[in-house]
């Protein structure tokens, strides 16, 4: 049922939602994700499973730091969604790349619970950014992440989370229940949509929780296993297959 929802929603969203992305959170996710790449830091050559790709700004992201910063030409990616209409914005996003011409990225409509298509110790690098909140089996999701990764490699989450300051989270609930709607109905003609996503944030496991569904799939973390953004609007999980 949440599948088919999750669906729905997000083929709605598919044609604006990086415009949304800016407009809901004033640009900020640019730098979110920008240090999401930067504290992945990942090695020359490194394969990256990207599941929820979505638009492809993560792997964009990847690929460009791979580049720029390992002067690396070998390291590719591999973008799995759901939802078809969002991976074609992804693969439009692609299209004339020269990472599209060298081959380094491909895409599957898939369901991040049952990655059956992908061989087991495969990766070297596990990313969902903004995803896994959408998924009806967040654990199954982790397991998943755990059974692909090659040993020694690494899953890594950005995702909504708990903001715990009382007056920031007030102020964090007013602009989610209230403005993001209204912006989804102005900019992108569809307020319903807007409104599922800001309740699935709340359904969301709070840090700690989370944290301790990624040890429980296997993984290994570093202190608590997670780093709040911007107050704990977002966090970034990160565990590793030892």
């Amino acid at each position: 049922m949440k599948e088919s929802l999750v669906r729905n929603v997000f083929s709605n969203v598919a044609s604006n939602y990086d415009v949304m992305n800016d407009a809901m959170s004033m640009g900020i996710h640019r730098l979110w994700k920008d240090h999401f790449i930067h504290k992945m830091a990942p090695a020359p050559g490194a394969k990256l499973l990207d599941v929820a790709g979505g638009t492809g700004d993560i792997a964009q992201r990847f690929l460009e730091y791979q580049d720029s910063t390992n002067g690396d030409s070998t390291s590719s990616v591999h973008m799995v969604d759901i939802n078809p209409d969002m991976l074609r914005e992804g693969e439009r996003r692609f299209a004339d790349s020269k990472w599209q011409q060298q081959n380094r990225i491909d895409f599957t409509v898939g369901n991040a619970e049952k990655l059956e298509f992908i061989e087991d110790n495969s990766f070297d690098v596990y990313t969902i950014a903004f995803g896994i909140r959408n998924c009806t089996h967040p654990d199954q999701v982790v397991r998943e992440a755990y059974r692909v990764l090659k040993p020694g490699g690494r899953f890594m989450c950005l995702e909504f989370s708990r903001v715990s300051n009382l007056v920031l989270a007030a102020i964090y609930d007013m602009h989610s229940f209230y403005v993001i709607p209204k912006l989804g109905e102005l900019i992108a003609n569809d307020r319903q949509s807007y409104e599922y996503l800001v309740e699935s944030i709340r359904k969301f496991p709070a840090q700690d929780e989370f944290a301790h569904i990624i040890r429980d799939a296997g993984f290994t973390t570093i202190g608590k296993g997670y780093e709040n953004l911007t107050f704990g609007t977002v966090a970034i999980h990160s565990g590793y297959k030892f």
